[in-house]
C-alpha cells in the first residue's frame, strides 16, 4: 500500500503522517515513512535547493525538473524497494504537490508536469489524503515553525489560496484515490479521520 499525504503549507499533513505511521506500526504492519522532496540521499540534496532561498530563486519550469529528478531518486531508492518488501509506504507529498505548486498556481504548466510524470515516474499512490484548512490559518502555522525551509510560504497568502483550490480540484479529478480530510480540528480529531480513511482502504 502506497499512501501520500498532501495539503497546503501548515495544514498538518507531516504531523499526521507520523501519527498514522505509528498507528500502523502498532497494528503490526511494517511501515516506511518518507517525504518529498527528499526521502533518499540525492533527493535530500535537491530538497535544500528547492526549499531554501528567495521565492524567485527558480522559475516554475526549473522547479518541475528539480522535483521530478528528486522524485525519481526517491522512487528508485526508497519507495519501490519498500513496496517490494511488503511495507506500507507513507509519503509526506508526492506528484500531486508538483501538479498543484508548479502546474496550477504559477502558470498553466500542468501538461508539462503530467508528461514528465508519465515518462519518469509513472506511479500513483493507492490512496491520497488531502488535508484541507483555511489558507490564512495554515500560513500562520507554517511560518511560525521557522523551519528555514519556508520558501513557498514566502510567496504569501494569495499563493496559498491558489494551492488550496488546486488540491481540492485534484480531489475532484481523482475521486477514486483522493480523500479530503478536514484539518481544522484537534490533532486527535484529524488523526482519527485520516486513519479511518487508511484503515478502510487497507481493509
Amino acid at each position: 500500500m502506497f499512501i501520500s499525504f498532501e495539503g497546503i503549507d501548515g495544514s498538518g499533513k507531516s504531523t499526521q503522517a507520523r501519527r498514522c505511521a505509528a498507528l500502523l506500526s502498532a497494528q503490526g504492519k511494517e511501515v516506511a515513512l518518507t517525504r518529498e522532496p527528499g526521502g533518499a540521499p540525492g533527493a535530500e540534496e535537491i530538497r535544500q535547493l528547492l526549499l531554501t532561498g528567495n521565492p524567485d530563486r527558480w522559475s516554475a519550469e526549473t522547479e518541475i525538473l528539480l522535483f521530478t529528478a528528486a522524485r525519481r531518486d526517491h522512487l528508485e531508492k526508497t519507495i519501490l524497494p519498500a513496496l517490494e518488501a511488503g511495507k506500507v509506504v507513507l509519503t509526506d507529498r508526492f506528484a500531486d504537490s508538483t501538479r498543484v505548486y508548479q502546474g496550477a498556481t504559477r502558470g498553466d504548466l500542468r501538461a508539462h508536469v503530467d508528461v514528465l510524470h508519465s515518462q519518469m515516474i509513472d506511479r500513483e499512490p493507492d490512496l491520497t489524503l488531502i488535508f484541507d484548512m483555511a489558507p490564512d490559518q495554515a500560513l500562520a502555522r507554517g511560518l511560525a515553525r521557522k523551519s528555514g525551509e519556508d520558501r513557498f510560504e514566502d510567496f504569501g497568502l494569495g499563493f496559498q489560496t491558489k494551492l488550496r483550490a488546486g488540491f481540492l480540484n485534484l480531489a475532484t479529478e481523482f475521486p477514486d484515490r483522493c480523500v479530503v480530510i478536514d484539518a481544522t480540528g484537534t490533532q486527535d480529531q484529524v488523526c482519527k479521520a485520516a486513519f479511518a480513511a487508511i484503515d478502510a482502504r487497507i481493509s
